[in-house]
């Protein structure tokens, strides 16, 4: 992964309990393996609705998760809700982003922003979106991604409300969803949810689709590496972490 003898370590913002454990198997899926630092945010509603993401994404929730990853020794890192980030806007964005670097003196970025930059990076400009969301978050996704000039083909919604349902889904529930809701035309399909499990099994739903397959915690890591400028082409985690990056 880094030219580097020291040891990465990275750092993640993350909103409640779901799929967090897809971080550190991440961390060690990659070779040499990556320090994970993890930190649960609060935040008053466990809901994808724009009220409560928006509450959830705010820079007072960002800057109380940042307070716990000072002096960790991280080097990057990542405000990790899809949701909670695109919902605010490319402006909301850039506020997230001063957030974490004026009170973390590293690179950060935000998962909404990582798929932009992935699908730059593998040459991605028709999509297909496989949303656990509710249909008006799973819309602002797709706007957000059109505004960077990505069409989105087709876009689906399994309208799940809370992170916490969306974290019980299994293997099988995220390939079955992933295949249903591909369109044959799209370069890629990207699954959007931070609090859906996808490390394992990223080859597995790559070859069943025969295309490349972008999911939240995957480009989360990816971005947090990128960030570094030390990023070398891996092997196990889809068709993203096979290309150079700048």
């Amino acid at each position: 992964m880094t030219q580097n003898t020291q040891p990465i370590k990275v750092g993640f913002l993350y909103p409640g309990y779901a799929a967090e454990d897809d971080y550190p198997l991440l961390g060690q899926m990659v070779n040499p393996s990556v320090n994970v630092e993890l930190i649960h945010t609060k935040f008053n509603e466990d809901a994808h609705t724009v009220e409560a993401l928006s509450e959830m994404g705010s820079p007072k929730r960002i800057k109380e998760g940042a307070k716990s990853l000072v002096g960790t020794g991280i080097q990057s890192v990542l405000w990790t809700s899809t949701s909670a980030s695109f919902v605010l806007g490319l402006d909301g964005i850039k506020k997230q982003i001063a957030t974490l670097e004026e009170n973390l003196h590293v690179p950060a970025s935000t998962t909404a922003l990582a798929f932009v930059r992935a699908a730059e990076t593998i040459g991605v400009k028709r999509v297909a979106i496989a949303a656990t969301y509710p249909e008006d978050i799973a819309l602002l996704f797709k706007a957000f991604l059109e505004s960077f000039d990505i069409e989105v083909l087709q876009y689906s919604c399994k309208g799940i409300v809370t992170a916490a349902e969306v974290g019980t889904l299994r293997k099988r529930d995220v390939l079955e969803f992933a295949v249903e809701n591909d369109c044959p035309k799209a370069d890629a399909v990207f699954i959007p949810d931070t609090a859906l499990h996808s490390a394992a099994w990223i080859e597995e739903l790559e070859q069943m689709l025969k295309k490349p397959v972008l999911t939240a915690n995957q480009v989360s890591f990816w971005e947090a590496l990128r960030l570094l400028g030390q990023f070398t082409p891996q092997k196990g985690l889809g068709t993203l972490f096979k290309k150079s990056c700048s």
